[in-house]
């Protein structure tokens, strides 16, 4: 099934949580119900292997079972985005998988590598692009310590389609957009929380791991920003301020934790985390966490 990429970008990108058995093995049929729920509600792309998915805790061959079996579990209902990284032999083996399995485009993460050059990135990026074919790349940048001029060459770049930008400078995005061609997308990468500042100087979409747990208010969220209705915007993300209040604890350790707790209370188990995330919450924490999906009839009450 075709799918509209542009539209898919600014809409939701819901980073799906990365599911474990009992015995600590990928279990991605346990996405199934979780899956179901997002697009029934309208989350307009999901997303595999993202950071919510603990792609730096997987292997090579879990992130590769993990975008093969997603991609079967969406059945074409939605475009396919598919996160891929770490070394450059990896990246591009992830690249052939993904591009394989039906995914519509990839999210390359910013490259961790302590010795990491902008003009590095981009033979990095060019690597991954010809390893998928050339399937339309979004950047997920979390530092833009690299500079302005840095960005706007990434994005230059021969099949390069947007960038999801997960740092909290909306001034830096401003002049960003200001410096790329107007053909790029750039999406808010850090959730609902900071989606209207991001809004307010050019992004369109945003990421969400809040999708795993409630999509429904992911996509009211979504359809106020798109209204230019800031107002109701704002008020709708305090009303889940405290999911991501808890999410954003231990230096952000407790990220995928929350959602994973979530999922737990309302029957969806998804396993633990990965070290080094932090597992479970804290009674603080897990107390904060029953209160939050209580008071939003996201669990029922005892």
């Amino acid at each position: 099934m075709a799918h509209d990429l542009d539209a898919a970008l600014v809409g939701i990108s819901g980073i799906l949580v990365t599911p474990y058995d009992g015995a600590g093995e990928v279990a991605p049929q346990r996405l199934k119900p979780i899956l179901d729920r997002a697009l029934g509600a309208g989350v307009h792309m999901p997303v595999v292997n993202g950071n919510t998915g603990e792609f730096y805790a997987l292997t090579v061959d879990e992130a590769c079972t993990m975008v093969r079996a997603v991609a079967d579990l969406i059945e074409g209902r939605a475009p396919l985005l598919a996160g891929v990284g770490r070394g450059i032999r990896d990246a591009c083996r992830l690249a052939r998988v993904s591009a394989d399995a039906g995914a519509s485009a990839l999210m390359i993460h910013q490259p961790p590598d302590p010795f990491v050059s902008p003009r590095g990135t981009s033979d990095y990026v060019e690597a991954v692009s010809d390893a998928s074919g050339g399937l339309p790349i979004m950047l997920y940048l979390r530092n833009d310590a690299i500079g302005t001029n840095a960005i706007a060459e990434l994005c230059a770049l021969p099949g390069v389609k947007g960038v999801k930008w997960a740092t909290p400078n909306p001034m830096n995005l401003a002049k960003a957009i200001a410096a790329c061609e107007p053909g790029i997308v750039w999406v808010g990468g850090l959730a609902e929380v900071w989606a209207p500042p991001l809004y307010a100087v050019g992004a369109r979409g945003f990421t969400s791991g809040l999708v795993n747990v409630w999509p429904e208010r992911s996509m009211a969220i979504h359809a106020a920003l798109e209204a230019s209705d800031y107002a109701s915007a704002q008020a709708l993300i305090t009303g889940m301020r405290a999911f991501e209040d808890i999410r954003a604890e231990e230096m952000n350790g407790t990220n995928v934790t929350g959602v994973k707790a979530a999922l737990q209370a309302q029957g969806l188990d998804c396993g633990p985390t990965r070290p080094p995330s932090a597992w479970p919450l804290t009674d603080r924490q897990q107390t904060m966490l029953l209160d939050f999906l209580k008071t939003n009839d996201l669990i029922a009450a005892r």
